[in-house]
């Protein structure tokens, strides 16, 4: 069980490169940084800074989206490339909060059938999910997930963190 949210800031609506507002409508690159104990830090840039290669330490993922209209609610759909590469990238890493993290994107990921439960193992008392991408073939090694124990609670807590810092209903 996780002890309280896994701390991922929301997007700020202003270029961390050059401190100036994201314009409502316009592109720009957001990104994931590592923040260490901290967690994830979300830091968006404009894309004439991001073409510039001005980049954030740590960075983890990145992709590109639209700066949402001031009270628009509706939902951005987020690219699935753009989940599934933070899942991979989550693959070595061992912090527990990550590995939480990692176990909710594939929750996701199943629920979006990108990814197959195809069973799931346990040694030392360690639980594994073993999982099959979609397009995959038989043949292809499986993609193990630690399954960290989480409540309903944390995993629910953990996908609206997610949906918030992505800015879509995952």
């Amino acid at each position: 069980m996780i002890e309280g949210r896994y701390p991922v800031t929301r997007s700020t609506g202003r270029c961390a490169a050059r401190d100036i507002e994201l314009a409502p409508g316009s592109a720009c690159m957001a990104t994931l940084c590592d923040a260490g104990e901290e967690g994830l830090k979300r830091l968006d840039y404009s894309l004439e800074a991001w073409q510039e290669k001005t980049r954030p330490e740590g960075l983890f993922s990145f992709w590109r989206t639209v700066v949402p209209e001031e009270g628009d609610r509706k939902k951005q759909i987020i690219d699935e490339a753009v989940l599934l590469t933070i899942f991979e990238q989550l693959a070595d890493d061992d912090q527990p909060k990550r590995v939480s993290l990692r176990f909710v994107l594939a929750l996701i990921l199943m629920r979006k059938r990108l990814l197959r439960f195809m069973g799931r193992v346990e040694e030392d008392g360690v639980i594994t999910w073993r999982m099959r991408p979609r397009g995959s073939t038989p043949d292809a090694p499986l993609v193990d997930v630690v399954d960290p124990g989480l409540g309903d609670d944390d995993v629910l807590a953990l996908s609206e963190q997610l949906a918030e810092v992505l800015e879509s209903d995952l």
